[in-house]
């Protein structure tokens, strides 16, 4: 059976490893997506991509009870609980991510309460599985408040990420993302 370029095997450790997207998918997203359709060998993507699966379940074995990834679960869900539509793996750009953020917020069922936005998209997400990061992207939904409300609205992720123990970068600016520099990804 062909083997697969180290490129392609290490693209399907970061999908596999990113946790959100399944088998399947990760076979569609790299021959269908990522390579022209038919340049990779389903057959043998597969068979890559259940190796990664299989590895993956075995580390788990030896991961703590709550992970970083558990931890910034319970922040995002915070984050939503506070007014803010709270993304993570938002699109593969920032603009992809703001166009997810303006999605969400257009089929909201109570607009004013929503008063901010916070996301990740896979770019970062990559960044983060490879332990260099996370960045945040963030902002007030009101565009009159861009400042002054954007900057409240990263102080209040700033302030949710470090009561679960996160380390933050962030220099209190909208023109800044928040970077938490130091999260060991690991979702199951």
């Amino acid at each position: 059976m062909p083997t697969l370029d180290p490129d392609i095997l290490n693209d399907i450790d970061l999908l596999v490893r990113g946790g959100f997207e399944d088998r399947d998918r990760i076979v569609e997203i790299l021959t269908e997506e990522m390579y022209e359709p038919g340049e990779l060998d389903a057959d043998v993507v597969a068979s890559a991509v259940e190796a990664a699966v299989a590895r993956h379940a075995l580390d788990q074995q030896s991961w703590p009870a709550v992970t970083d990834c558990d931890r910034l679960d319970a922040v995002f869900s915070s984050l939503e609980g506070k007014g803010l539509i709270a993304l993570q793996f938002a699109g593969h750009t920032q603009s992809d991510g703001f166009d997810d953020v303006s999605e969400v917020y257009q089929d909201h069922p109570d607009r004013a309460a929503v008063i901010g936005y916070c996301f990740y998209h896979s770019q970062d997400l990559e960044r983060a599985v490879r332990g260099e990061g996370l960045y945040l992207a963030f902002g007030s939904m009101d565009a009159s408040e861009t400042s002054t409300g954007g900057a409240q609205v990263g102080a209040l992720i700033a302030a949710e990420l470090r009561a679960a123990g996160f380390e933050v970068r962030w220099n209190g600016s909208v023109d800044q993302r928040i970077f938490v520099p130091s999260i060991d990804w690991k979702r199951r």
